[in-house]
């Protein structure tokens, strides 16, 4: 009993459990449960930066060929634009059969005035400046502001230069290896404090909307929880099977970033912990140095379900018959909008938000009435967003015979064996087993 009281698992749905009793017998302890999870989140978000970076520097380092780090990213992101369209038409079909917003009518309470936060930058993604931006002016404001593909494309051309010194560079390929398991040990105690961030969110969710609040949406809800389900356990699991191995045991093993992204509403709050994880899981360093914070940009699939539902719904909601032209119009929009996400709290409402801008057909602000449960359904898109990328991570790896089967056996059957379960362990260097 006593070892099951101290499993992370176990702390956090307990501490999510709490959240909820917290934020409906206190409403006003929300800005507290805010800035708790908050402060978990920022120790979180001061750990990707040097771990991306320190990640990919090594894995192209030690994999030494550019041309097949240009394959590996390319690879990746043919792969993220299949998934993702695919999530993104699985969402419409699944509105126009659901119909939730079939007889909902808009409460009259609603302030579209607070739209106004999230509808500052609605003009759509110019793709010249994205492209533009992902080259750093200054690494050094990258790394301090967090800029996930700046870092990345630093990281890549750091990792080349570093590869073309030979054996000369041998000493500095060391020093990185010793930092970055300083910052893996870092992230090893503030996980300690995932319980904490994710009663924090919890409370602070529930205190500040209130379970009131799903009952008119209750139907969207229910229909985009279903429609997350039937993307991971359809199109994710039969990607799993044609690539040979199993999504019950994927889950298993992270199933404790799934209640962590589940309490704190962000798939950020568990990157440095799934990148970790995902190389203990047998993929090398270096694919998950490039599939994950990639990913996060531009693999979605939660997001994409929810934005193509968020839409439907909306014309439903206020009586606007779609052709068949013009759904297909919402699914090439999407394609694009859906791509402009990051990985935090709120991302998806401001792109739909950008979205319904670029089409022209719904008003942008009749979002205004998926305010008071944008929040509860960040949570399904986080979590989908998360097991979406550990999926491309193994697949783009096992593409490239980049898999260690030898790992993902340990780490399987450790998820089995009771005595192992929660363990801390280092990170496995590929490079020593292979």
């Amino acid at each position: 009993m006593k070892k099951i009281f101290s499993h992370l698992t176990f702390q956090v749905i307990v501490a999510i459990i709490v959240g909820v009793l917290v934020g409906i017998s206190f409403p006003g302890f929300a800005p507290t449960a805010k800035l708790i999870s908050q402060t978990f989140i920022n120790l979180i978000s001061m750990l990707i930066a040097p771990i991306i970076f320190f990640t990919i520097v090594l894995g192209i380092a030690h994999m030494g060929d550019m041309k097949k780090v240009g394959k590996v990213g390319g690879k990746a992101l043919l792969y993220f634009e299949l998934i993702t369209t695919f999530a993104i038409a699985i969402g419409v079909v699944v509105a126009n059969v659901l119909q939730p917003g079939n007889g909902v009518h808009v409460p009259a309470n609603t302030d579209a005035s607070q739209v106004q936060a999230y509808t500052g930058n609605t003009t759509g993604i110019n793709w010249g400046e994205f492209v533009a931006h992902i080259v750093p002016h200054n690494i050094f404001a990258s790394l301090a502001e967090g800029d996930i593909l700046q870092i990345l494309f630093f990281a890549v051309l750091f990792g080349f230069g570093l590869s073309k010194m030979g054996p000369s560079g041998a000493s500095l390929l060391v020093t990185f290896d010793k930092i970055a398991k300083v910052f893996f040990n870092i992230m090893k105690f503030v996980m300690k404090l995932a319980p904490l961030g994710a009663f924090g969110g919890m409370a602070y969710t529930v205190g500040t909307y209130g379970l009131e609040t799903l009952l008119p949406m209750g139907k969207l809800m229910l229909s985009v929880y279903l429609t997350m389900a039937l993307f991971i356990f359809g199109v994710l699991n039969l990607i799993c099977y044609l690539f040979k191995f199993s999504l019950w045991k994927y889950l298993k093993f992270i199933r404790q970033e799934i209640l962590i992204v589940l309490g704190t509403s962000s798939s950020e709050s568990v990157l440095p912990s799934m990148m970790q994880k995902m190389e203990r899981f047998g993929c090398s360093k270096s694919v998950v140095g490039l599939v994950i914070p990639t990913g996060y940009s531009f693999n979605l699939d939660g997001t994409s379900i929810y934005l193509s539902m968020s839409v439907i719904f909306l014309a439903q909601v206020f009586n606007i018959d779609l052709s068949l032209g013009q759904q297909l119009t919402i699914i090439g929009v999407l394609m694009v909008t859906s791509k402009g996400a990051a990985g935090v709290t709120g991302s998806g409402f401001i792109v739909l938000a950008s979205t319904l801008s670029a089409l022209q057909v719904i008003p942008v602000e009749s979002i205004a009435i998926l305010l008071g449960v944008d929040r509860f359904m960040s949570e399904a898109r986080a979590i989908t967003n998360m097991i979406g990328n550990g999926i491309a991570s193994v697949v783009i790896a096992k593409s490239e015979g980049e898999f260690n089967e030898a790992l993902y056996q340990a780490a399987t059957y450790q998820e089995t064996d009771p005595t192992k379960i929660e363990q801390d362990e280092p990170p496995v260097n590929i490079d020593q087993i292979a």
